[in-house]
This record gives C-alpha cells, sequence and structure tokens, in this order.
C-alpha cells in the first residue's frame, strides 16, 4: 500500500508518495503566490492552496495503482487565519504565520489581559504570528468579515476540509492559535470568550494520526483515488518534521537549520517554561513538545556569505572559518530580525563584539556560525533548568549539510548530532501519521522505529567542548548588556 504526505508551505505545496517501509516513491512541489499588500502584512488565497494540491495528486499518482493508495496526512504551516462564511466561501485572504500585523492585540493579550492569565489558559503567550491575536485584529478592522464567520481554520485544515468534508484539526497544529488549554488538550473556552468566538466556531480536535473521514466522492473521480481512501489530520509543519526524523521519545531532540532555526524535543507530560521563552505545544505523536525558535540561524550565515561579502563561497569561507582559532575573541549576536526564542525582542538587532586588527573573514564566519549554534543553546540551557536531558540531537535543513557545522554544534551542546538518511521534511512526517492512521502501524513510536533511519554521527570533541563553555559564558553576557540600547537606537 502507499500513503501520501501533503506539507502545505508558504511558498509551495509540497506532496509525497511514500511506501510501507518508508521508501518514497515520488515527490511533487506545486508553487503559488504570497500576497504583501501592506509592509508587515503577509497573505494567501486558501483556493490556490486547494486547487495546486489537487493538481499535485494527480501528477504525483501518475504512475502507480491509485486503488493502491490507503491514505492522505496532512502537514502545514501553522498558525494562518482562514475563515469562512455560512455556505463555505472564504470570506477573505488568509493571514500567515509570518503577518505581524497583529502587534496591538498582541500586547493587549499580553499586557492588559496579563501574562499569569493568558499562560493558564492556553501555556503560552501572545506572538503576532499566533492565530488569536489576528482574530482580534479582523475583529476590530473588518468588523463586517469577522460577522460573517462561520468555520475558523489552519491552513492544512482548510485543505483537509475541502477533500474530506469534515470541520477538524488537530491537538498540535491547535496549539499554536493560542485559544487551546494545551495542558488540558480543549479548546479554552476564556480565550473563545475574549476573542468573542464559539467553539461551534472551531474544528473538532483530533490526535494528529487520527482518521477523520474519506474522500470525497467527486474528489476520487477527479484524482483517480478510491473513494475509500482515509483522510488522517496530521499536524503542524515542526510537529510532522519531527515526526519524520523520529523525534517521538524522551530524550531525542531535533535541531532544523533553515533560514530560521528551530529547536524541538519531546515530552512524555505538559512541561513550560516558566519565563515562556519556549512554546509548549501538543505533539504529533499523542504526547506533548517544547519547541524554541530563533529568527536568524543559517539565514545569519546567508546574510554574511551573500549580503556582507557578496560571495557565493561558502565552502572556502567554511573552510577558512574552520581554520580559525574557537579562543578568537570575536562574538555575534544572530538577531538580524529581532529574536523569538528564549529572548522574544523584536527590537534586537545582530551585533559583532570584540573586533580587533588580527580578525580576518575566517574569524568573522566562525563568529557567525558560533553565534548561531550559542544561540540554539540557549533554549537547550531552558531544557535543562526543565528537566529535560537530551541525549540525541536529530539535524536537518541546509545548513546541516556542512559538516564542520554539526560537528560545532555537537561540541557547544555537548551532545551527539546525527544526520538522517531521509531528510524529507513535514511531508515525510505526514506521510507516516498517514500510514499509522490507516492502520499500517500500531502507533507513531512503531512507525518511526521501522522507517526513520539516521546516516553520520557527530560526538561531541571533549577540548572543544571546554572551550566552547568558557565562550558561551561570555556569550550569554551580551544580550542583557546590550538590550537597553535596542530601544534607545531605533
Amino acid at each position: 500500500m502507499y500513503y501520501i504526505g501533503i506539507d502545505l508551505g508558504t511558498s509551495s505545496v509540497k506532496l509525497l508518495l511514500m511506501a510501507q517501509d518508508g521508501e518514497i516513491v515520488n515527490e511533487v512541489t506545486r508553487d503559488y503566490e504570497l500576497s504583501l499588500p501592506k509592509p508587515l502584512w503577509s497573505e494567501q488565497n486558501p483556493v490556490d492552496w486547494y486547487t495546486e494540491s489537487i493538481e499535485g495528486l494527480k501528477e504525483l499518482l501518475t504512475s502507480v495503482d491509485r486503488e493502491q493508495v490507503a491514505s492522505i496526512g496532512f502537514s502545514g504551516q501553522m498558525h494562518g487565519l482562514v475563515l469562512l462564511d455560512e455556505n463555505d466561501q472564504v470570506i477573505r485572504p488568509a493571514i500567515l504565520w509570518n503577518d505581524q500585523r497583529s502587534d496591538r492585540e498582541t500586547a493587549y493579550l499580553n499586557e492588559d489581559l496579563g501574562v499569569e492569565k493568558l499562560t493558564a489558559y492556553t501555556g503560552n503567550i501572545a506572538y503576532p504570528g499566533f492565530t488569536a491575536p489576528k482574530l482580534l485584529w479582523v475583529k476590530a478592522n473588518e468588523p463586517e468579515h469577522f460577522a460573517k464567520i462561520q468555520k475558523v481554520m489552519l491552513p492544512k485544515d482548510y485543505l483537509a476540509y475541502r477533500l474530506s468534508g469534515v470541520f477538524a484539526t488537530d491537538y498540535a497544529d491547535a496549539s499554536g492559535t493560542l485559544y487551546l488549554d494545551v495542558a488540558s488538550r480543549r479548546w479554552s473556552q476564556e480565550m473563545l470568550d475574549i476573542i468573542g468566538i464559539t467553539e461551534s466556531q472551531v474544528p473538532k480536535l483530533y490526535e494528529s494520526f487520527e482518521c477523520i473521514g474519506t474522500l470525497k466522492p467527486e474528489l476520487a473521480a477527479e484524482t483517480g483515488l478510491s473513494s475509500a481512501t482515509k483522510i488522517i489530520i496530521g499536524g503542524g509543519d515542526q510537529a510532522c518534521a519531527a515526526v519524520g526524523g523520529g523525534v517521538v521519545s524522551s530524550g531525542v531532540c531535533s535541531i532544523s537549520l533553515g533560514t530560521s532555526g528551530v529547536v524541538f524535543i519531546h515530552g512524555d507530560q505538559f512541561s513550560k517554561d516558566p519565563n515562556n521563552g519556549l512554546h509548549a505545544f501538543c505533539h504529533s505523536n499523542g504526547a506533548y513538545h517544547l519547541m524554541g525558535c530563533m529568527l536568524s540561524a543559517a539565514g545569519s550565515l546567508k546574510w554574511w556569505v551573500e549580503e556582507a561579502l557578496k560571495s557565493k563561497a561558502y565552502d572556502d569561507l567554511l573552510e577558512r572559518a574552520k581554520q580559525a582559532p574557537i579562543d578568537n575573541g570575536l562574538y555575534f549576536l544572530p538577531y538580524l530580525m529581532g529574536e523569538r526564542s528564549p529572548h522574544n525582542d523584536a527590537d534586537a538587532r545582530g551585533v559583532f563584539w570584540g573586533i580587533n586588527l588580527t580578525h580576518d573573514q575566517g574569524d568573522m564566519t566562525r563568529a557567525v556560525l558560533e553565534g548561531v549554534s550559542f544561540g540554539l543553546r540557549d533554549s537547550f540551557e531552558i531544557f535543562a533548568k526543565l528537566d529535560q536531558p537530551v541525549s540525541e540531537i536529530r539535524i536537518n535543513g541546509g545548513g546541516a549539510q556542512n559538516e564542520f557545522w554539526c560537528q560545532m554544534i555537537a561540541d557547544i551542546l555537548n551532545t551527539r548530532v546525527v544526520k538522517l538518511k531521509t531528510d524529507a521534511g513535514p511531508a515525510y512526517g505526514a506521510a507516516i501519521l498517514s500510514a499509522v492512521g490507516s492502520g499500517a502501524y500500531r502507533d507513531v513510536a512503531s512507525a518511526c522505529e521501522a522507517i526513520v533511519k539516521t546516516s553520520v554521527s557527530y560526538e561531541p570533541i571533549e577540548q572543544n567542548v571546554a572551550a566552547y563553555d568558557a565562550k558561551y559564558s561570555k556569550f550569554s553576557l551580551l544580550y542583557p548588556n546590550v538590550k537597553s540600547l535596542y530601544k534607545l537606537m531605533k
């Protein structure tokens, strides 16, 4: 049998066809437009997601027996706001995760309602990217649209609804709405009341691996799939990526070194950072996770190489960084777009500290890599305080292609780092959840044990660990001492 994973991204939808043993049979990517109608606004037309997904399904299945496709699972960009009216028509363009228009509503939730109440209701504080502030923005600025709302959806749930006719979401993706009580795994009535919506306007909650229905007959006819094809609700992209990397048991953590950097650790029980430096969400395996997100990870390296140096010579620059000494006295704060975890400071900016006449491009490139790695360690320090030990890191993303950086992260975090044999991202995790939901595996853990394999590993080098510990202790002093300057220098 075959299992499909559909990952609804910000710039494209990726569709993946997987055999039961985890082999990827085919992959298809279809692009769609991103609209930026005003500064800090980010929107898309949900109908485009659906159109490209259906066309992608047809392309994905050209060379296989479509009757052998057991199920379809979903992953998607988190936090986005999709609104439907009583006729199931899209009321306005979807407001995406990276939209920053709701700063006033975010301040209201964190300051007027207050962090103490907010975390008691949901387990998390507010960010402009979350769904609840977006709803409050629509309520305040587009009351005519707010009055028409019949259904409030997340992006991937719109796809699942169009394919199945079932109004559903999962606990992992719903955790990022800021109106789910994460600890109790139920909608927060207090937050629904604050927003001004009812439970009938939000979807029914499922675990990410649960079947919510089957493919609509008319879509089965259009795509050539069976109308018995099961629809598995899936999860948010970060939780699905963690499933695709086998991060489904205690002590296993994932690091995604993309443009942003995400640190994700499984937890058997709900726990949260009392200082709210990390997100506390449900996981797609039915448990929980803590997640830290830094906004400029591999993006910092890209900026340094391509914008500052006007170069594409990554290999040469990284080799020169490798030759630079650790104890060169040079530091980099990687806050090029502000920072989320753990500082939650939109005013933060990048800083080189300690430059002298002996430093060259190799030293500065090393400082950029170290600054990002130290930023990841900030989240790891919180894990340790919360008694969440990490025994192994699964690393993925573009930055993970460089062996020097992987070894540096192993040394700075003093933890074994491993790469995945198959690094296909959230779509792969959605396909694994699809296989679990259709009965091919007993649970997510057993599916990951059978499917997910690792390849290269990097063990901490004792000498480097000691040197980086000393350097991190100094790095940790920089942000608290320059924080007050960020607002003064705006």
